[in-house]
Protein backbone atom coordinates (compact mmCIF):
# COMPACT_ATOMS: atom_id res chain seq x y z
CA UNK A 1 0.00 0.00 0.00
CA UNK A 2 3.01 2.39 0.46
CA UNK A 3 3.82 2.07 -3.10
CA UNK A 4 0.27 2.68 -4.52
CA UNK A 5 0.18 5.66 -1.82
CA UNK A 6 3.32 7.15 -3.48
CA UNK A 7 2.48 6.61 -6.82
CA UNK A 8 -0.35 8.64 -6.17
CA UNK A 9 1.50 11.19 -4.65
CA UNK A 10 3.91 11.05 -7.54
CA UNK A 11 1.12 11.55 -9.78
CA UNK A 12 -0.07 14.19 -7.67
CA UNK A 13 2.68 16.24 -6.95
CA UNK A 14 4.16 16.59 -10.64
CA UNK A 15 0.02 17.62 -11.44
CA UNK A 16 0.30 20.37 -8.32
CA UNK A 17 4.08 21.81 -9.03
CA UNK A 18 2.81 22.93 -12.56
CA UNK A 19 0.42 25.84 -11.22
CA UNK A 20 3.84 26.66 -8.76
CA UNK A 21 6.14 26.49 -11.49
CA UNK A 22 3.79 28.83 -13.66
CA UNK A 23 5.28 31.94 -12.64
CA UNK A 24 9.18 30.82 -13.19
CA UNK A 25 8.57 29.25 -16.91
CA UNK A 26 7.00 32.64 -17.36
CA UNK A 27 10.24 34.75 -16.27
CA UNK A 28 12.95 31.46 -17.64
CA UNK A 29 11.03 31.08 -20.91
CA UNK A 30 9.68 34.42 -21.82
CA UNK A 31 6.71 33.22 -22.41
CA UNK A 32 3.26 34.29 -21.73
CA UNK A 33 1.14 33.08 -18.46
CA UNK A 34 -1.34 30.63 -20.90
CA UNK A 35 1.71 29.35 -23.00
CA UNK A 36 3.23 28.19 -19.58
CA UNK A 37 0.03 26.70 -18.30
CA UNK A 38 -0.01 23.97 -21.85
CA UNK A 39 2.31 22.17 -19.74
CA UNK A 40 -0.49 21.74 -17.15
CA UNK A 41 -3.02 20.88 -20.46
CA UNK A 42 -0.95 18.18 -22.23
CA UNK A 43 -0.57 16.51 -19.16
CA UNK A 44 -4.42 16.01 -18.99
CA UNK A 45 -4.55 15.48 -22.51
CA UNK A 46 -2.22 12.59 -22.73
CA UNK A 47 -3.23 11.26 -19.88
CA UNK A 48 -6.90 11.40 -20.92
CA UNK A 49 -6.60 10.26 -24.50
CA UNK A 50 -4.36 7.39 -23.50
CA UNK A 51 -5.56 6.08 -19.76
CA UNK A 52 -8.24 3.46 -21.83
CA UNK A 53 -5.38 2.08 -24.08
CA UNK A 54 -3.19 2.17 -21.14
CA UNK A 55 -5.55 0.14 -19.15
CA UNK A 56 -5.94 -2.92 -22.00
CA UNK A 57 -1.89 -2.61 -21.93
CA UNK A 58 -2.29 -3.56 -18.43
CA UNK A 59 -4.83 -6.18 -18.43
CA UNK A 60 -2.30 -7.90 -21.54
CA UNK A 61 1.41 -7.35 -20.57
CA UNK A 62 0.76 -7.36 -16.29
CA UNK A 63 -0.24 -4.68 -14.24
CA UNK A 64 3.18 -4.88 -12.25
CA UNK A 65 5.35 -5.43 -15.07
CA UNK A 66 4.31 -2.45 -17.56
CA UNK A 67 3.45 -0.46 -14.02
CA UNK A 68 7.60 -0.58 -13.41
CA UNK A 69 8.21 0.30 -16.91
CA UNK A 70 5.83 3.51 -16.70
CA UNK A 71 7.69 4.96 -13.71
CA UNK A 72 11.03 4.43 -15.70
CA UNK A 73 9.07 6.87 -18.23
CA UNK A 74 7.42 9.30 -15.43
CA UNK A 75 11.32 9.45 -14.28
CA UNK A 76 12.23 10.93 -17.74
CA UNK A 77 9.46 13.16 -17.44
CA UNK A 78 10.92 15.06 -14.79
CA UNK A 79 14.58 14.95 -16.41
CA UNK A 80 13.07 16.68 -18.98
CA UNK A 81 12.00 19.29 -16.80
CA UNK A 82 15.07 19.80 -14.83
CA UNK A 83 17.18 20.21 -17.33
CA UNK A 84 14.58 22.18 -20.56
CA UNK A 85 16.13 25.08 -22.51
CA UNK A 86 12.87 26.02 -23.65
CA UNK A 87 8.77 25.37 -22.69
CA UNK A 88 8.73 22.93 -25.65
CA UNK A 89 11.18 20.94 -24.28
CA UNK A 90 8.60 21.15 -20.60
CA UNK A 91 5.44 20.61 -22.85
CA UNK A 92 7.24 17.51 -23.95
CA UNK A 93 8.18 16.15 -20.32
CA UNK A 94 4.58 16.71 -19.62
CA UNK A 95 3.42 14.81 -22.53
CA UNK A 96 6.01 12.07 -21.30
CA UNK A 97 4.15 12.58 -17.69
CA UNK A 98 0.54 11.67 -18.85
CA UNK A 99 1.58 9.50 -21.01
CA UNK A 100 2.92 7.65 -17.84
CA UNK A 101 0.17 8.16 -15.77
CA UNK A 102 -2.08 6.95 -18.43
CA UNK A 103 -0.97 3.51 -17.13
CA UNK A 104 -0.59 4.35 -13.42
CA UNK A 105 -4.22 5.21 -13.05
CA UNK A 106 -5.90 2.51 -13.74
CA UNK A 107 -2.89 0.13 -12.33
CA UNK A 108 -3.72 2.00 -8.84
CA UNK A 109 -7.46 0.76 -9.01
CA UNK A 110 -7.02 -2.64 -10.20
CA UNK A 111 -4.20 -3.55 -7.70
CA UNK A 112 -6.64 -2.19 -4.51
CA UNK A 113 -9.75 -3.84 -6.42
CA UNK A 114 -7.64 -7.14 -6.51
CA UNK A 115 -6.28 -6.82 -2.94
CA UNK A 116 -9.17 -5.25 -0.89
CA UNK A 117 -12.78 -5.66 -0.15
CA UNK A 118 -15.34 -4.49 2.31
CA UNK A 119 -14.10 -1.46 4.46
CA UNK A 120 -10.57 -1.82 3.89
CA UNK A 121 -11.44 -1.31 0.03
CA UNK A 122 -13.01 1.91 0.88
CA UNK A 123 -10.33 2.90 3.22
CA UNK A 124 -7.74 2.43 0.32
CA UNK A 125 -10.34 4.40 -1.69
CA UNK A 126 -9.76 7.28 0.60
CA UNK A 127 -5.98 6.56 0.97
CA UNK A 128 -5.77 7.42 -2.73
CA UNK A 129 -7.88 10.75 -2.39
CA UNK A 130 -5.73 11.37 0.75
CA UNK A 131 -2.92 10.65 -1.40
CA UNK A 132 -3.74 13.62 -4.00
CA UNK A 133 -4.74 16.35 -1.44
CA UNK A 134 -1.45 15.82 0.22
CA UNK A 135 0.81 15.51 -2.75
CA UNK A 136 -0.85 18.79 -3.63
CA UNK A 137 -0.32 20.49 0.01
CA UNK A 138 3.59 19.29 0.03
CA UNK A 139 3.45 20.40 -3.33
CA UNK A 140 2.48 23.84 -3.04
CA UNK A 141 4.64 24.15 0.66
CA UNK A 142 7.70 22.56 -1.01
CA UNK A 143 7.45 23.78 -4.27
CA UNK A 144 6.81 27.05 -3.12
CA UNK A 145 9.88 27.39 -0.78
CA UNK A 146 12.02 26.06 -3.60
CA UNK A 147 10.44 28.59 -6.28
CA UNK A 148 11.07 31.63 -4.02
CA UNK A 149 14.48 30.22 -2.94
CA UNK A 150 16.38 28.12 -5.62
CA UNK A 151 14.31 28.09 -8.74
CA UNK A 152 11.33 25.76 -9.59
CA UNK A 153 13.31 23.33 -11.29
CA UNK A 154 14.29 21.43 -8.36
CA UNK A 155 10.65 21.00 -7.37
CA UNK A 156 10.90 18.33 -10.71
CA UNK A 157 13.91 16.73 -8.60
CA UNK A 158 11.14 15.65 -6.04
CA UNK A 159 9.16 13.54 -8.62
CA UNK A 160 12.33 11.88 -10.24
CA UNK A 161 12.97 10.98 -6.96
CA UNK A 162 9.61 9.48 -6.41
CA UNK A 163 9.91 7.95 -9.04
CA UNK A 164 13.06 5.82 -8.45
CA UNK A 165 11.41 5.09 -4.86
CA UNK A 166 8.11 3.57 -6.42
CA UNK A 167 9.88 1.84 -8.95
CA UNK A 168 11.94 0.09 -6.08
CA UNK A 169 8.59 -0.50 -3.92
CA UNK A 170 7.02 -1.97 -7.25
CA UNK A 171 8.87 -5.46 -5.87
CA UNK A 172 7.02 -5.74 -2.96
CA UNK A 173 3.43 -6.27 -5.47
CA UNK A 174 1.76 -9.12 -6.18
CA UNK A 175 3.12 -10.21 -9.22
CA UNK A 176 0.95 -11.21 -12.21
CA UNK A 177 1.59 -12.55 -15.78
CA UNK A 178 -1.41 -10.35 -18.00
CA UNK A 179 -3.68 -12.11 -20.46
CA UNK A 180 -2.27 -12.56 -23.52
CA UNK A 181 -5.22 -13.14 -25.31
CA UNK A 182 -6.38 -9.80 -24.17
CA UNK A 183 -6.70 -7.56 -27.55
CA UNK A 184 -6.98 -3.71 -27.91
CA UNK A 185 -9.54 -1.93 -29.78
CA UNK A 186 -6.87 0.13 -31.84
CA UNK A 187 -10.37 1.91 -33.84
CA UNK A 188 -11.52 2.69 -30.39
CA UNK A 189 -8.34 3.68 -28.96
CA UNK A 190 -8.42 6.05 -32.32
CA UNK A 191 -11.97 7.59 -31.91
CA UNK A 192 -11.50 8.41 -28.11
CA UNK A 193 -7.56 9.57 -28.34
CA UNK A 194 -8.68 11.89 -31.44
CA UNK A 195 -12.10 13.28 -29.08
CA UNK A 196 -10.10 13.91 -26.43
CA UNK A 197 -7.47 16.07 -28.23
CA UNK A 198 -10.17 17.96 -30.25
CA UNK A 199 -11.79 18.74 -27.10
CA UNK A 200 -8.98 20.07 -25.27
CA UNK A 201 -7.26 21.58 -27.60
CA UNK A 202 -10.77 23.37 -28.72
CA UNK A 203 -11.51 24.63 -25.26
CA UNK A 204 -7.77 25.80 -24.64
CA UNK A 205 -7.88 27.87 -27.34
CA UNK A 206 -11.26 29.16 -27.40
CA UNK A 207 -10.18 33.13 -26.57
CA UNK A 208 -6.40 32.95 -28.48
CA UNK A 209 -8.42 31.50 -31.68
CA UNK A 210 -11.49 33.37 -31.58
CA UNK A 211 -14.96 31.89 -29.33
CA UNK A 212 -17.02 32.07 -32.80
CA UNK A 213 -15.23 34.38 -35.54
CA UNK A 214 -10.89 33.54 -36.30
CA UNK A 215 -8.85 35.42 -34.44
CA UNK A 216 -5.59 37.25 -35.96
CA UNK A 217 -3.46 34.20 -33.77
CA UNK A 218 -5.89 31.39 -35.17
CA UNK A 219 -3.72 28.60 -37.40
CA UNK A 220 -6.65 28.47 -39.66
CA UNK A 221 -9.90 29.14 -40.43
CA UNK A 222 -12.85 27.68 -41.55
CA UNK A 223 -15.28 30.12 -43.75
CA UNK A 224 -14.10 32.55 -41.01
CA UNK A 225 -15.26 30.56 -38.45
CA UNK A 226 -12.55 30.01 -35.38
CA UNK A 227 -11.04 26.73 -35.80
CA UNK A 228 -11.76 26.36 -31.85
CA UNK A 229 -15.39 25.65 -31.76
CA UNK A 230 -15.23 23.38 -34.84
CA UNK A 231 -12.58 21.18 -32.95
CA UNK A 232 -14.92 20.81 -30.10
CA UNK A 233 -17.63 19.86 -32.13
CA UNK A 234 -14.95 17.33 -33.75
CA UNK A 235 -14.50 15.76 -30.14
CA UNK A 236 -18.22 15.53 -29.21
CA UNK A 237 -18.96 13.59 -32.48
CA UNK A 238 -15.77 11.37 -32.24
CA UNK A 239 -16.92 10.82 -28.34
CA UNK A 240 -20.03 10.00 -30.09
CA UNK A 241 -18.47 7.46 -32.58
CA UNK A 242 -16.81 5.60 -29.96
CA UNK A 243 -19.71 4.98 -27.50
CA UNK A 244 -21.98 3.70 -30.81
CA UNK A 245 -18.44 1.60 -32.03
CA UNK A 246 -18.19 0.42 -28.28
CA UNK A 247 -21.49 -0.46 -27.66
CA UNK A 248 -21.25 -2.59 -31.37
CA UNK A 249 -18.36 -4.91 -30.09
CA UNK A 250 -20.03 -5.39 -26.84
CA UNK A 251 -23.35 -7.19 -28.55
CA UNK A 252 -20.84 -8.87 -30.99
CA UNK A 253 -19.24 -10.44 -27.69
CA UNK A 254 -15.85 -8.92 -28.21
CA UNK A 255 -13.58 -7.26 -26.03
CA UNK A 256 -14.25 -3.19 -26.02
CA UNK A 257 -11.44 -0.71 -25.15
CA UNK A 258 -13.25 -0.14 -22.35
CA UNK A 259 -17.02 -2.00 -20.85
CA UNK A 260 -19.54 0.33 -21.05
CA UNK A 261 -21.41 -1.84 -18.21
CA UNK A 262 -19.30 -0.13 -15.95
CA UNK A 263 -22.02 3.38 -16.64
CA UNK A 264 -24.99 0.53 -17.18
CA UNK A 265 -27.28 2.54 -14.03
CA UNK A 266 -28.23 5.88 -13.70
CA UNK A 267 -26.23 6.19 -9.98
CA UNK A 268 -23.24 4.84 -12.09
CA UNK A 269 -23.58 8.21 -14.39
CA UNK A 270 -24.53 10.25 -12.13
CA UNK A 271 -20.80 9.47 -10.14
CA UNK A 272 -18.98 10.36 -13.41
CA UNK A 273 -20.40 13.31 -14.11
CA UNK A 274 -20.31 14.55 -10.82
CA UNK A 275 -16.20 13.71 -10.58
CA UNK A 276 -16.35 15.47 -13.49
CA UNK A 277 -17.77 18.61 -12.12
CA UNK A 278 -15.24 18.20 -9.01
CA UNK A 279 -12.00 18.03 -10.53
CA UNK A 280 -13.35 21.06 -13.08
CA UNK A 281 -13.67 23.26 -10.06
CA UNK A 282 -10.68 21.92 -7.95
CA UNK A 283 -8.52 22.94 -11.79
CA UNK A 284 -10.28 26.16 -12.35
CA UNK A 285 -9.33 27.37 -8.66
CA UNK A 286 -5.75 25.63 -8.65
CA UNK A 287 -4.79 27.88 -11.74
CA UNK A 288 -6.85 31.01 -11.35
CA UNK A 289 -5.18 31.48 -7.81
CA UNK A 290 -1.28 31.16 -8.24
CA UNK A 291 -1.82 32.87 -11.63
CA UNK A 292 -3.29 35.60 -9.70
CA UNK A 293 -1.12 35.82 -6.86
CA UNK A 294 2.20 35.20 -8.84
CA UNK A 295 1.15 36.79 -11.95
CA UNK A 296 -1.06 39.59 -11.10
CA UNK A 297 0.01 40.59 -7.69
CA UNK A 298 3.62 39.73 -8.89
CA UNK A 299 4.21 37.67 -5.25
CA UNK A 300 6.82 34.58 -4.49
CA UNK A 301 5.50 31.02 -5.19
CA UNK A 302 5.84 30.68 -1.44
CA UNK A 303 3.25 33.66 -0.92
CA UNK A 304 1.46 31.20 -3.23
CA UNK A 305 1.79 27.87 -1.08
CA UNK A 306 0.39 30.02 1.85
CA UNK A 307 -2.03 31.45 0.22
CA UNK A 308 -3.42 27.89 -1.03
CA UNK A 309 -2.30 25.68 2.58
CA UNK A 310 -6.08 26.15 4.13
CA UNK A 311 -7.59 24.65 0.62
CA UNK A 312 -5.14 21.69 0.52
CA UNK A 313 -5.00 21.21 4.16
CA UNK A 314 -8.51 20.65 4.15
CA UNK A 315 -8.72 18.68 1.15
CA UNK A 316 -6.21 16.51 2.57
CA UNK A 317 -8.08 15.65 6.11
CA UNK A 318 -11.11 15.53 4.66
CA UNK A 319 -10.72 13.07 1.87
CA UNK A 320 -8.60 10.61 4.60
CA UNK A 321 -11.59 11.24 7.20
CA UNK A 322 -15.08 11.37 5.23
CA UNK A 323 -14.69 7.11 4.69
CA UNK A 324 -15.70 7.06 8.83
CA UNK A 325 -18.80 8.69 7.72
CA UNK A 326 -20.12 6.13 4.89
CA UNK A 327 -21.55 3.80 8.14
CA UNK A 328 -23.72 6.93 9.15
CA UNK A 329 -24.90 8.53 5.90
CA UNK A 330 -25.70 7.55 1.75
CA UNK A 331 -23.27 8.98 -0.53
CA UNK A 332 -26.41 10.97 -2.18
CA UNK A 333 -27.18 12.65 1.57
CA UNK A 334 -22.62 13.37 1.60
CA UNK A 335 -22.67 14.63 -1.73
CA UNK A 336 -25.74 16.88 -1.87
CA UNK A 337 -24.15 18.62 1.52
CA UNK A 338 -20.88 18.79 0.19
CA UNK A 339 -22.15 20.25 -3.21
CA UNK A 340 -23.70 22.62 -1.42
CA UNK A 341 -20.37 23.57 1.09
CA UNK A 342 -18.62 23.99 -2.54
CA UNK A 343 -21.45 26.34 -3.69
CA UNK A 344 -21.90 28.39 -0.61
CA UNK A 345 -17.84 28.75 -0.37
CA UNK A 346 -17.59 30.21 -4.01
CA UNK A 347 -20.25 32.76 -3.50
CA UNK A 348 -18.89 33.72 -0.29
CA UNK A 349 -15.47 33.51 -2.25
CA UNK A 350 -16.62 36.21 -4.83
CA UNK A 351 -17.63 38.85 -2.67
CA UNK A 352 -14.87 38.89 -0.09
CA UNK A 353 -11.74 38.29 -2.18
CA UNK A 354 -9.74 40.96 -2.35
CA UNK A 355 -5.74 41.96 -3.38
CA UNK A 356 -4.66 40.39 0.02
CA UNK A 357 -5.25 36.48 0.27
CA UNK A 358 -4.20 36.30 3.74
CA UNK A 359 -7.34 37.85 5.16
CA UNK A 360 -9.78 35.59 7.65
CA UNK A 361 -12.35 35.92 5.64
CA UNK A 362 -10.88 34.39 2.54
CA UNK A 363 -8.80 31.82 4.09
CA UNK A 364 -12.36 30.61 5.78
CA UNK A 365 -13.86 30.80 1.70
CA UNK A 366 -11.10 28.15 0.84
CA UNK A 367 -11.71 25.66 4.18
CA UNK A 368 -14.92 25.44 3.33
CA UNK A 369 -14.54 24.78 -0.50
CA UNK A 370 -11.81 22.22 0.43
CA UNK A 371 -13.94 20.12 3.46
CA UNK A 372 -16.50 20.09 -0.09
CA UNK A 373 -13.99 19.68 -2.16
CA UNK A 374 -12.50 16.57 -0.17
CA UNK A 375 -15.42 14.38 0.50
CA UNK A 376 -16.46 14.55 -2.91
CA UNK A 377 -13.25 13.28 -4.50
CA UNK A 378 -13.30 10.04 -2.12
CA UNK A 379 -16.40 9.64 -2.55
CA UNK A 380 -17.42 9.50 -6.15
CA UNK A 381 -14.62 7.34 -6.60
CA UNK A 382 -15.45 5.02 -4.04
CA UNK A 383 -19.43 4.76 -5.14
CA UNK A 384 -17.76 3.73 -8.62
CA UNK A 385 -15.29 1.37 -7.35
CA UNK A 386 -17.89 -0.54 -5.09
CA UNK A 387 -20.43 -0.32 -8.05
CA UNK A 388 -18.31 -2.84 -10.49
CA UNK A 389 -16.68 -6.67 -10.13
CA UNK A 390 -13.02 -6.62 -9.43
CA UNK A 391 -13.09 -8.03 -12.90
CA UNK A 392 -13.78 -4.92 -14.16
CA UNK A 393 -11.44 -2.88 -11.93
CA UNK A 394 -9.21 -1.79 -14.79
CA UNK A 395 -11.89 -0.22 -16.71
CA UNK A 396 -13.58 1.57 -13.64
CA UNK A 397 -9.58 3.01 -12.92
CA UNK A 398 -9.37 4.05 -17.31
CA UNK A 399 -13.01 5.96 -16.76
CA UNK A 400 -11.75 7.90 -13.53
CA UNK A 401 -8.54 8.54 -15.51
CA UNK A 402 -10.31 10.15 -18.72
CA UNK A 403 -12.77 11.86 -16.50
CA UNK A 404 -10.49 13.48 -14.26
CA UNK A 405 -7.64 14.22 -16.63
CA UNK A 406 -9.98 16.28 -19.23
CA UNK A 407 -11.81 17.70 -16.44
CA UNK A 408 -9.07 19.24 -15.32
CA UNK A 409 -7.47 19.84 -18.66
CA UNK A 410 -10.73 21.42 -19.56
CA UNK A 411 -10.88 23.51 -16.22
CA UNK A 412 -7.38 24.79 -16.60
CA UNK A 413 -8.27 25.84 -20.34
CA UNK A 414 -11.63 27.23 -19.73
CA UNK A 415 -10.83 29.22 -16.71
CA UNK A 416 -7.92 30.82 -18.31
CA UNK A 417 -10.01 31.61 -21.98
CA UNK A 418 -13.09 32.65 -19.64
CA UNK A 419 -11.24 35.51 -17.49
CA UNK A 420 -8.87 36.70 -20.15
CA UNK A 421 -12.09 37.15 -22.10
CA UNK A 422 -14.08 38.86 -19.30
CA UNK A 423 -10.56 40.53 -18.13
CA UNK A 424 -10.70 41.86 -21.69
CA UNK A 425 -14.17 43.20 -21.92
CA UNK A 426 -13.96 44.79 -18.11
CA UNK A 427 -10.86 46.62 -19.15
CA UNK A 428 -11.91 47.29 -22.56
CA UNK A 429 -15.27 49.33 -21.60
CA UNK A 430 -13.74 50.92 -18.88
CA UNK A 431 -11.09 52.17 -21.31
CA UNK A 432 -13.96 54.30 -22.58
CA UNK A 433 -15.28 55.58 -19.55
CA UNK A 434 -12.17 56.81 -18.44
CA UNK A 435 -11.25 60.49 -20.48
CA UNK A 436 -8.54 60.55 -18.93
CA UNK A 437 -6.95 57.28 -21.12
CA UNK A 438 -7.16 59.48 -24.49
CA UNK A 439 -7.76 57.39 -27.30
CA UNK A 440 -4.09 57.40 -28.68
CA UNK A 441 -2.68 56.39 -25.89
CA UNK A 442 -5.02 52.98 -25.88
CA UNK A 443 -4.05 52.54 -29.75
CA UNK A 444 -0.42 52.72 -28.26
CA UNK A 445 -0.55 49.89 -25.92
CA UNK A 446 -3.47 48.31 -27.10
CA UNK A 447 -4.57 48.39 -23.64
CA UNK A 448 -8.13 46.50 -24.34
CA UNK A 449 -6.19 43.32 -25.03
CA UNK A 450 -3.93 43.37 -21.84
CA UNK A 451 -3.61 40.03 -20.34
CA UNK A 452 -3.18 39.10 -17.04
CA UNK A 453 -0.23 40.60 -15.81
CA UNK A 454 1.41 42.53 -13.30
CA UNK A 455 1.45 46.16 -12.14
CA UNK A 456 5.27 46.67 -13.07
CA UNK A 457 5.19 44.89 -16.56
CA UNK A 458 2.02 47.50 -17.05
CA UNK A 459 4.17 50.18 -15.88
CA UNK A 460 7.21 49.26 -18.00
CA UNK A 461 4.81 49.15 -21.16
CA UNK A 462 2.91 52.68 -20.49
CA UNK A 463 6.75 53.63 -20.04
CA UNK A 464 7.95 53.45 -23.46
CA UNK A 465 4.73 55.49 -24.83
CA UNK A 466 3.56 59.49 -24.56
CA UNK A 467 1.75 58.17 -21.29
CA UNK A 468 1.83 61.24 -18.49
CA UNK A 469 2.58 60.18 -14.71
CA UNK A 470 -1.23 60.49 -14.08
CA UNK A 471 -2.33 58.53 -17.09
CA UNK A 472 -0.06 55.57 -15.85
CA UNK A 473 -1.55 55.82 -12.62
CA UNK A 474 -5.38 55.96 -13.92
CA UNK A 475 -4.43 53.10 -16.27
CA UNK A 476 -3.12 50.77 -13.59
CA UNK A 477 -5.67 51.65 -11.24
CA UNK A 478 -8.14 51.02 -14.05
CA UNK A 479 -6.41 47.22 -14.43
CA UNK A 480 -6.15 46.62 -11.32
CA UNK A 481 -9.62 46.99 -10.25
CA UNK A 482 -10.78 44.63 -13.42
CA UNK A 483 -8.22 41.94 -13.13
CA UNK A 484 -10.14 41.81 -9.40
CA UNK A 485 -13.39 42.08 -10.07
CA UNK A 486 -12.87 39.22 -13.15
CA UNK A 487 -11.57 37.10 -10.32
CA UNK A 488 -14.65 37.49 -8.12
CA UNK A 489 -16.88 36.95 -11.91
CA UNK A 490 -14.55 33.35 -11.97
CA UNK A 491 -16.06 32.35 -8.56
CA UNK A 492 -19.31 33.23 -9.54
CA UNK A 493 -19.58 30.89 -12.58
CA UNK A 494 -17.98 28.34 -10.52
CA UNK A 495 -20.27 28.50 -8.30
CA UNK A 496 -23.35 28.55 -10.16
CA UNK A 497 -21.52 25.08 -11.99
CA UNK A 498 -21.37 23.63 -8.59
CA UNK A 499 -25.44 24.56 -7.72
CA UNK A 500 -26.02 22.76 -10.98
CA UNK A 501 -23.85 19.94 -10.12
CA UNK A 502 -26.99 18.86 -7.70
CA UNK A 503 -28.39 17.54 -10.59
CA UNK A 504 -26.48 14.48 -10.51
CA UNK A 505 -25.68 14.53 -6.93
CA UNK A 506 -29.42 13.68 -6.39
CA UNK A 507 -28.86 10.55 -8.29
CA UNK A 508 -26.23 8.59 -5.95
CA UNK A 509 -27.39 5.84 -4.28
CA UNK A 510 -29.32 6.60 -1.51
CA UNK A 511 -28.41 3.55 0.46
CA UNK A 512 -25.35 3.34 3.26
CA UNK A 513 -22.39 0.73 2.05
CA UNK A 514 -23.31 -2.15 4.47
CA UNK A 515 -26.54 -2.02 3.52
CA UNK A 516 -26.10 -4.18 -0.06
CA UNK A 517 -23.86 -6.77 -0.85
CA UNK A 518 -20.76 -6.78 -2.87
CA UNK A 519 -20.47 -6.71 -6.15
CA UNK A 520 -19.65 -10.10 -7.70
CA UNK A 521 -16.21 -11.48 -8.21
Amino acid sequence: MSGLFLAQVLMSFNVAALPISLGGMVEDFSVPPTVASSTIVVYGLAVAALVMTGAKLGQRIGWTLIFRAVLAVFATSSLLMILSPTIGWAIAGQVLAGAAAAIIVPALVALIAENYRGAQQATAVGSLGSARAFSGMSAFLIGGTLGTFVGWRPIFVITLVLAVVVFALSFTLRSDRGDASTRIDLVASVLVGGAVVALTLGFNNLNGWGALLAAPEAPFSLLGLSPAPVLVVVGVVLGQLFILWTLRRMRQGKVPLVDLSVLGSRTERSAVYAMFIIVLMEAAVNFTVPIYIQVVQGRTPLDTSWAMMPFNLTVFVTATLIVRFYSRFSPRTIALFAFALTTGALIWLSAVVTNNWETLPTILGLVVFGIGQGALVTLVFNVLVTSAPTRLAGDVGSLRGTTQNLASAVGTAVMGAVLVMVLGVGVGRAVTEHPELPEELVAQVDLDQVNFVSNDELHEVLSRTTATDAQVEAAIALNEEQRLRTLKTGFLLLAGLSAIAALPASRLPAYRPEEIPDPAP
